[in-house]
Formats: C-alpha cells, sequence, structure tokens
C-alpha cells in the first residue's frame, strides 16, 4: 500500500491497518522461527508498510500536509 493510499484513509482506518500489519508480522516472525517461512523478503516488506502508516499519522498529528 503506497502512501498516497493511505492519505485517503482516516486515522482510524490506519491505524487498523497497522495493527494488521504488525499481526502479519508477527506470523511472519514464528513462520521463519520454525523454518515454514517461503519469502523472507516479506517480513522487511510489512516492516516498510507499517513504518509508512505510521509516517503519514505523524505527519497528520503536526498537521504537515503533502
Amino acid at each position: 500500500m503506497k502512501a498516497n493510499e493511505l492519505r485517503n484513509l482516516t486515522t482510524a482506518e490506519i491505524e487498523q491497518k497497522i495493527a494488521g500489519f504488525k499481526e502479519e508480522l508477527f506470523n511472519l516472525r514464528f513462520q521463519l522461527a520454525t523454518g515454514q517461512l517461503d519469502n523472507p523478503t516479506r517480513i522487511s516488506a510489512v516492516r516498510k508498510q507499517i513504518a509508512r502508516a505510521k509516517t503519514v499519522v505523524r505527519e497528520r498529528e503536526l498537521g504537515i500536509t503533502s
């Protein structure tokens, strides 16, 4: 999900997305630990999605528009 797509969502929806991404990250880490992970690059992709979403939320807190 791109940052522009996140900016079109409400803050509550973004918080829900972050929670979903964190759950997915937990599951990926669990799969990694048990040796069942098929695509290890997915972990870094999910981490970046979390960071992107948190950045958009922080921009709104500071009143930054782009």
